[in-house]
């Protein structure tokens, strides 16, 4: 309890916060996770959906498969987790600081809470990028698999990041930079096991900023944090920020 209390004035009193979230923070929206006991890789291959070559072999397949779970994104809605880090962003920023959060996850659900300072790291589900000009535009709803280039009529492939693919360009360097720099990091919903965003929060402890983990499980950077909340990302996000919660679970 006396964690939990430190944890609290801490970040009430943080001037520079950087947040990083997977796919635990999107669950309780109905979002499928990857790597849990009910994930997506369970009942599919990651290598036969999410690599350069299963699309070069069977971009069709790949794209019947994105748009099942674009469907699943487009009906869940932002839970009061995401909506909490979005309030939490307006009360840093209020006071003058600094705040960032880095989402791994592609379903857009932090954009429609309300979050602003937001890198996405591997991508979003609801775009698609030409595979000719490079351009980036949203998915129409509904729209038939494989959708074209609004620009110049080419194919378009899913605008996210896959296994063995680069990270979006300035991603990772705006991303580090806010870890770096950050009095509090924030971890929420995520394995730790995916680099090169599992590092960011061990970037931060040995920056010196102030960690904690919101995640059922333990992971690799458990024994790192100074406050682990063995908690769902709800649960834990209204134990973190509890004197700020109405009884709704809404932020502020």
């Amino acid at each position: 309890m006396e964690r939990l209390e430190e944890a609290r004035e801490r970040l009430k009193a943080a001037q520079r916060v950087a947040v990083l979230t997977g796919a635990g923070i999107s669950k309780p929206s109905g979002i499928p996770t990857f790597r849990d006991v009910e994930g997506l890789w369970r009942d599919f291959n990651p290598l036969d959906y999410a690599t350069p070559e299963a699309y070069a072999r069977d971009p069709q397949r790949v794209w019947e498969w994105y748009a099942w779970r674009i469907a699943k994104v487009r009906e869940a809605r932002p839970n009061p987790a995401h909506r909490a880090l979005a309030r939490l962003e307006k009360e840093v920023l209020g006071r003058g600081g600094a705040f960032l959060l880095v989402t791994q996850n592609v379903d857009g659900l932090h954009a429609r809470a309300g979050s602003r300072n937001l890198v996405e790291l591997h991508g979003n589900l609801l775009r698609a990028r030409c595979e000719a000009c490079g351009h980036r535009f949203s998915l129409p709803d509904p729209f038939t698999p494989p959708p074209f280039c609004p620009l110049c009529g080419h194919r378009a492939r899913p605008d996210v990041v896959w296994f063995g693919e680069f990270l979006p360009e300035g991603a990772w360097e705006r991303a580090e930079r806010a870890f770096l720099e950050a009095d509090l990091a924030l971890v929420v919903g995520t394995s730790a096991e995916v680099e090169p965003a599992a590092s960011l929060g061990r970037i931060a402890y040995a920056s010196g900023a102030y960690l904690v983990e919101v995640n059922p499980e333990p992971t690799p950077l458990t024994p790192l944090a100074h406050l682990a909340l063995r908690q769902g990302a709800v649960e834990g996000m209204a134990a973190l920020l509890g004197p700020h919660l109405d009884t709704k679970g809404e932020a502020w």
